[in-house]
């Protein structure tokens, strides 16, 4: 591994600018109310810089671009869905969940149901919820400081995770609302300027070896002699006979030295194996990419069961995004349910202006970095793609900027996650108080990292689907119906989270087993939520049908408050009773206000 050190610079200077605005806005956030909401005054525009900022995670920065390199055009769904979250949320959610005047998810769950069996319900899938999300994030940090440095993996998640810590404990959501947003524009800053040169240098001539096309049906080939080092085992198959130099262990044996590998049968290929190809040979693909580029261009060019994941993958997204926690959490610090829309208006504007540029760097990766496909480490593209295409100086500064953008996506990720966690643990399992906010937050930062190490890295984005799943299958059905379905009761949101919840857990674990035992896990363990999220659906509508004692007595006045306009005043903030803040509130009214 070369050591890169101008990525080292820009990740270095990331970290201290992170910590040096969070320090800086952590000075005025001194109560409970600062550390869950930022005093609910956060204007619209920069609360939608900032739930971008924390919104374009690993899966984002890295995962998109990967996973286009790998599946090509079917691969476009993961932005769409990513954005098109946003549209159901400010249609159904946004407005209403902010004038329930609640802190966090589990809060607004017994505001609008009044059971505290489902609360702590709730609070589990919370906690679950978020801790799952940040594990690749911090496995996406690690992968971008072992491509830059020669240091394992586990330093990059634990570097992230005491940068967040300090700031999340310094100042919470008050703290973090303004790094986020800063990252928010330093990511897209630092994925549309190399998007931007290596185009033109493209268009310009192709870089060091030429044009490298797309539109022929037979598979990449290495442009070059190209030795690969395989840090993982995997199965790898090939469209044509292909010679090669294998040494250590191939296909269950001893290799070392040519080879020939037929498509015939795939070919596993165990940790430790060194491959070296001659210039000219067609790149062979992990078992699960799309080998050719006539497949790899064209959508739907699969089986059914790819057709049926990509559903499946929609149907999270899509419904997965109301239902993250570190998400909802952000609404609650608008002053009102009319800025609350006007903020997910905005999100949706910049993220379609940053979902543009992963997706073309990812198709320039197909070109320029296709030995990425042999070891599946596809995540690493966008690292890699400036030195491919711009060797020299220009390719390490580009490399830099990249690397420093990835290292700002897994840190504004994890403090929304790590914020929304900690709020929930302080304010359902502890006091709440402000020194309850910066013990949990100590607490649960451990767990993530320990998950971190311990399990083997996945595909960023394919993770981060599972979770968006999870998210839809529990929390989305209680949503939308607890908002616009009066005859919600406890007992059928709680059988609803129970089944869907069950059913992703269950998808989760066996997906687990499957990668440790061969791969041999159905699609629909994969991407699970075709099936859960109905399931989780009509068991809510059926079991609140039969169990009309578990509604509200009075849900209608809870309805009202929910979908009032602002101006008529019913919006109440349940955090004044609950944390005895209304004389503080009083004493730092008309101070600390966030500039629109």
């Amino acid at each position: 591994m070369q050591l890169n050190p101008w990525a080292l610079a820009g990740i270095v200077l990331v970290a201290v600018v992170t910590f040096f605005i969070g320090h800086r806005s952590a000075r005025s956030a001194t109560s409970t109310h600062d550390f869950l909401v930022a005093r609910r005054t956060v204007r619209s525009r920069r609360n939608a810089a900032a739930i971008s900022g924390e919104y374009l995670s690993a899966a984002s920065f890295l995962g998109i671009a990967g996973i286009v390199l790998k599946d090509g055009a079917d691969a476009l769904w993961f932005p769409i869905g990513f954005t098109a979250g946003y549209l159901a949320l400010m249609l159904f959610v946004a407005a209403p969940l902010r004038r329930s005047g609640a802190y966090t998810l589990p809060d607004f769950v017994e505001m609008r149901l009044g059971s505290k069996g489902l609360r702590r319900f709730s609070t589990a899938f919370v906690v679950f919820i978020g801790i799952l999300y940040m594990v690749p994030q911090l496995q996406g940090a690690g992968l971008t400081l072992a491509t830059i440095l020669p240091v394992p993996v586990w330093t990059g998640a634990i570097a992230v995770m005491v940068v967040v810590a300090v700031n999340v404990i310094a100042g919470g959501m008050r703290a973090i609302t303004v790094v986020q947003a800063f990252q928010y524009w330093l990511k897209l800053f630092a994925i549309a300027v190399p998007a931007f040169v290596l185009c033109m240098v493209f268009f310009a001539g192709g870089g060091p070896d030429g044009f490298r096309p797309l539109g022929a049906a037979a598979p990449p080939v290495f442009t070059g002699d190209t030795t690969v080092d395989v840090q993982t085992d995997v199965t790898l198959h090939v469209t044509s006979d292909t010679f090669l130099y294998a040494y250590g262990r191939t296909d269950n044996g001893p290799a070392a030295g040519p080879t020939r590998w037929t498509p015939l049968a795939p070919h596993t290929v165990s940790e430790g194996t060194t491959l070296k190809f001659l210039a000219g040979t067609p790149v062979p693909v992990v078992s699960d990419s799309v080998a050719d580029n006539a497949n790899w261009l064209h959508p739907g060019s699969g089986s059914l069961t790819d057709l049926l994941q990509t559903y499946s993958l929609m149907f999270a997204t899509f419904l997965g995004t109301m239902g993250l926690p570190h998400v909802l959490v952000r609404f609650y610090t608008n002053p009102d349910g009319k800025a609350a829309r006007r903020t997910t208006v905005h999100v949706l504007l910049l993220l379609g202006l940053f979902y543009l540029f992963p997706t073309l760097l990812g198709a320039l990766s197909r070109m320029y970095v296709p030995e990425l496909l042999v070891t599946g480490k596809t995540d690493a593209a966008i690292l890699r793609l400036p030195s491919a295409i711009l060797p020299g100086i220009g390719g390490q500064i580009l490399g830099a900027v990249t690397a420093a953008g990835a290292f700002a996506a897994f840190l504004s990720s994890t403090s929304g996650l790590l914020v929304s966690v900690a709020g929930v643990v302080s304010t359902d399992l502890l006091p709440g108080r402000v020194r309850d906010f910066r013990v949990a937050t100590g607490l649960v930062a451990l767990f993530p990292i320990a998950l971190a190490v311990a399990l083997r890295p996945e595909d960023i984005s394919l993770s981060i689907g599972l979770t968006f799943a999870l998210a839809a299958s529990t929390f989305s059905p209680l949503l939308v119906l607890g908002i616009w379905w009066r005859k919600l009761s406890w007992p059928g949101a709680l059988a609803g989270m129970f089944v869907g919840g069950g059913l992703v857990l269950a998808a989760l674990i066996v997906n687990v087993v499957s990668g440790y035992s061969g791969d041999w896990a159905p699609w629909f363990v994969n991407q699970p939520a075709l099936i859960t999220v109905p399931a989780a659906f009509v068991t809510t509508y059926f079991v609140s049908r039969a169990t009309g004692y578990g509604r509200p007595e009075h849900v209608h006045d809870i309805m009202l408050r929910l979908h009032a306009p602002d101006p008529l005043g019913f919006m109440r903030d349940r955090a004044v009773a609950r944390f005895g803040q209304a004389e503080e509130k009083t004493r730092i009214a008309g101070r600390g206000r966030h500039r629109k």
